[in-house]
């Protein structure tokens, strides 16, 4: 019986000290016991040997790495459960290069594998929120301060976003955020998103007075905090403000230009996902949140669908 209350890395290694043993745990938590085809779930399945199974309707054999984000690797079940664990233990991520270093890949192996885990990360990234839902946009990228002169980017303060990327996020007070990177903070572009994951029947929505958010008063409670006043939380009561989700950002921003340094337009969402999966479950145990991951990892990646250039 494998100990599921793994509490530190020594004794993840100890637990799962043998290929064989990482093979029926996955198989445990992937099929509970009743293997699954992933070509046709309503046909039987044959034994075979090696840890292969048959689907008797396709003729297609596979085994418990198919349709997630193990197939076709050739890095084994004991470093991608510790990447896995490192990954989702640690508060601020962790950059390829320390990965490769600690479970002895190479940095673009630890990429992909990264690549791979954030991949999954998107299953806490569609929350449906009520009560009081606080909502407010980013935007990531460099900083004109800190570029050469000749790289500095002019009217690219405030919203304007020549060389940002913008991301919309919603918070439930002391509950959990969805966040989504976005073409731009415009009505058509944060809305549909407001509409799809926050309940307009039990929800107070609190939201800065961009223009974006107008014609939500039809939809929900909306109260508005006015930044360009001043206006930080509200005078006649104090629980409307949308401190939580810009302290989140904080996070985010950090993770972003602290750990990574630099992350592509394209893989940002990416990024952005993990964040939201450690965010929602920062008060979780540690090795709740690699059971977590491991059963939602049937996510699957392939290294074309990536970018050739490496990121950190």
């Amino acid at each position: 019986m494998i100990n599921s209350n793994i509490k530190s890395v020594l004794e993840l290694l100890n637990t799962f000290s043998t290929e064989q043993i990482c093979i029926e745990y996955l198989e445990q938590m992937r099929w509970n016991g009743i293997v699954e085809s992933p070509f046709d779930p309503t046909s039987i399945v044959y034994k075979c040997k090696d840890n292969k199974y048959r689907c008797k309707n396709t003729g297609k054999y596979f085994n418990v790495k198919t349709g997630s984000m193990f197939e076709n690797t050739k890095v084994s079940l004991r470093k991608w459960f510790l990447a896995i664990w490192l990954v989702t233990s640690h508060k601020k991520g962790i950059s390829s290069i320390q990965l490769s270093k600690d479970i002895d890949v190479t940095q673009k192996t630890a990429w992909f594998m990264l690549q791979r885990i954030r991949a999954c990360f998107v299953v806490e990234n569609n929350n449906e929120l009520e009560g009081i839902v606080e909502c407010d946009e980013t935007f990531i990228g460099g900083k004109n301060k800190n570029r050469h002169k000749d790289k500095k980017v002019k009217n690219s303060q405030g919203r304007s976003f020549k060389d940002k990327t913008p991301v919309m996020g919603m918070l439930q007070r002391d509950g959990k955020i969805n966040a989504f990177v976005v073409s731009d903070t415009k009505r058509n572009s944060i809305q549909p998103l407001i509409c799809r994951y926050v309940n307009p029947e039990t929800t107070t929505l609190i939201s800065d007075e961009w223009l974006g958010y107008n014609g939500l008063e039809k939809y929900y409670d909306h109260r508005i905090i006015d930044h360009s006043k001043k206006e930080y939380v509200s005078l006649q009561d104090s629980s409307i403000h949308t401190n939580n989700i810009e302290g989140s950002w904080k996070i985010l921003k950090n993770a972003v230009s602290g750990m990574y340094n630099h992350v592509s337009r394209k893989h940002l969402q990416k990024y952005v996902d993990e964040f939201v999966y450690r965010y929602n479950l920062r008060k979780t145990p540690d090795s709740d949140k690699f059971k977590h991951l491991l059963l939602h990892s049937n996510v699957r990646t392939k290294y074309k669908e990536l970018a050739a250039e490496s990121y950190i």
